[in-house]
């Protein structure tokens, strides 16, 4: 039987543990207020840079509120960010949502910009080191449907075949998520059909351009080419890319033989571009090399790994290392998925940005409050259930009116303690998942309608 005095000394220390935590989380307002004082506003005007950038956040927070649902979970929970005005004070603000619409369009992308990657990097830089005392991100390539407008179909372009256009436009993502926590840093958004499409590989590049210095750089066999390794280089960044096994087997015709040894074999090269890649990469200078190892390890399935890297360390470590790879993909349903981020509601192009970068924001607070939790009992992050923690979130902390420290201080400690117990199972073998075609989701009977009524009419008007 449990003794209450040793059970009450315990929460008394998480509850401290939580106290000093709380700091982390608490950088949001004071970034906030920073980015508040350069809005030259009114003192009548209501919806300012802070409770506008907050409502997009919030948005997300609440798993895709509605502008009438975030204005009014706004007055009622969070009055606290309002600047000082008299319909604030005596409780006659409207909920209605016309003022938020007009001040989220009119929110210049370059402040949402900044305050987006002033979180994100903030929470990044907390991030402890996962390998050989460097910081590991992981790249990785999603997509996101958006609304059917014309403003949309224009910046990114639906997918077509021989029958004609698809109703949906299509974005392109390429994200950097932290191995050890999750943290997201802003993808790069680029349409994937179209004159102006962009690949994975030009992607990946303009996001290592982001990333923290001493940070190293983990892929998958599409981003295990020349040009994003070589890129990697230039930028001081190391990385540890898988290799196809076509490339791996070519490789070896210039490597020299390391080592061999149980379940691992190592070799030497100096890398350059084939013809090809040149051609592709017009920009690579004439003496472009990379010096490498390249590895094949052994899995306990019989397959093999093969990995190319400038890591300067042993298969084994490095094939360990690369198995948390698939680790990204979680943090993509979480942000997705879980988060609801795949059915954002803008129209148009700028707006359809903002909400993405709240989106991200959104998360990475939530992925920072499983950090913390994790922290209390001393386990890894992943180990706490993002969607339990995002729970945890939403009840303890958005659905209450806080209006002192003391309340949100009290308030975020018992967050944070109930989001610790959120533990996954601890299961000896990774569930697998095989890959199965899912049934299309149901497209827009409303803009089908409106297509057909179209043609009807063209169909119907008579000959010149």
């Amino acid at each position: 039987m449990l003794d209450p005095k040793s059970h009450a000394t315990e929460n008394e220390q998480q509850f401290c543990r939580a106290k000093t935590l709380l700091a982390d989380l608490l950088q949001l307002p004071t970034i906030v207020k920073e980015l508040e004082q350069q809005d030259a506003s009114s003192a009548a005007k209501i919806y300012t840079q802070a409770p506008t950038l907050w409502l997009l956040v919030l948005q997300r927070l609440g798993g895709g509120l509605t502008l009438d649902q975030a204005v009014s979970d706004l007055i009622d929970n969070h009055k606290d960010l309002l600047p000082p005005n008299r319909r604030v004070t005596e409780g006659t603000l409207s909920k209605n949502n016309s003022a938020y619409n007009q001040a989220r369009k009119k929110l210049p992308i370059k402040v949402v910009q900044d305050f987006s990657n002033r979180i994100c990097d903030h929470l990044a830089r907390k991030a402890q080191p996962a390998f050989l005392e460097r910081r590991v991100f992981i790249l990785d390539g999603t997509t996101i449907t958006l609304p059917p407008t014309p403003a949309l179909k224009k910046a990114f372009p639906p997918a077509s075949n021989q029958y004609g256009e698809s109703v949906w436009p299509v974005a392109m993502l390429m994200v950097a998520n932290e191995m050890q926590t999750g943290c997201a840093l802003m993808p790069q958004i680029d349409p994937m059909y179209g004159p102006n499409n962009s690949s994975e590989t030009r992607q990946a590049e303009k996001v290592i351009d982001r990333l923290p210095e001493n940070s190293i750089v983990k892929a998958d066999s599409g981003f295990g080419v020349f040009s994003v390794a070589f890129h990697c280089q230039t930028r001081g960044k190391e990385f540890l890319l898988r290799l196809t096994k076509q490339r791996y087997k070519a490789y070896l015709k210039n490597a020299t033989l390391v080592e061999e040894g149980p379940g691992y074999v190592t070799h030497h090269l100096i890398w350059k571009p084939s013809s090809k890649e040149r051609r592709n990469h017009q920009n690579l200078p004439e003496d472009a090399a990379c010096e490498v190892f390249i590895h094949q390890v052994e899995l306990d399935n019989g397959q093999t790994l093969e990995l190319v890297t400038n890591i300067e360390a042993d298969a084994l470590s490095v094939g360990e290392l690369y198995r948390r790879r698939y680790d990204v993909e979680f943090d993509i349903r979480d942000l997705k998925v879980t988060m609801d981020t795949e059915n954002i509601r803008a129209k148009s192009v700028d707006t359809m940005k903002k909400e993405l970068m709240g989106s991200v924001i959104a998360y990475n607070l939530v992925s920072q409050l499983r950090k913390q939790a994790a922290k209390l009992i001393n386990i890894s992050p992943r180990r706490l259930s993002f969607s339990g923690a995002w729970q945890d979130f939403q009840s303890g902390l958005l659905r209450k009116e806080l209006t002192t420290l003391e309340q949100w201080t009290l308030a975020y400690q018992k967050t944070l303690i109930d989001a610790s117990t959120r533990k996954l199972p601890n299961r000896k073998t990774p569930r697998s998942y095989p890959r199965v075609a899912h049934t299309r989701r149901q497209k827009s009977t409303k803009f089908q309608r409106l297509e057909r009524k179209i043609k009807s009419k063209a169909s119907e008007s008579p000959p010149d």
